[in-house]
């Protein structure tokens, strides 16, 4: 494969969307954490599910923190392939760009696993609602 200045370029808008998306899930994820820590703390409520629920929101901070950095790397080796292919060392520019392709896809399959960690966490959250659903 040749590599130049456009096949890395292919990755600058990409990268920064998928950060961006991570960063609104951790946004989001922060903000349920500090409303049940209110909640629990200051109202004294305990809902049914809560130790299911603390565990479930511990995971997915440890999924979404890998996710991000994942992410992260991904976007250094991006830039660090453009640098390579600046000083003309090309065979160095295509290992990194592939370190970056490799980054990313890890970041993916750690955001596909927070997907579904976040869908456990919302049937835990319907778990008390006696609706049954054909």
């Amino acid at each position: 494969m040749n590599i130049d200045y456009t096949v890395t370029a292919l990755m600058f808008p990409a990268i920064p969307l998928l950060m961006s998306v991570y960063s609104n899930r951790f946004h989001t994820l922060s903000k349920l954490i500090r409303e049940l820590h209110d909640e629990h703390v200051y109202e004294k409520h305990i809902p049914p599910e809560w130790k299911k629920q603390f565990i479930n929101l511990s995971s997915r901070i440890t999924i979404i923190r890998w996710t991000i950095m994942f992410a992260s790397f991904g976007f250094l080796f991006n830039m660090l392939t453009v640098f390579a292919l600046y000083l003309d060392e090309v065979f160095l520019a295509r290992i990194i760009f592939g370190s970056c392709c490799l980054s990313m896809i890890i970041s993916i399959i750690f955001f596909i696993r927070e997907i579904q960690t976040s869908t456990n966490a919302l049937r835990l959250h319907m778990s008390d609602m006696d609706v049954k659903i054909d």
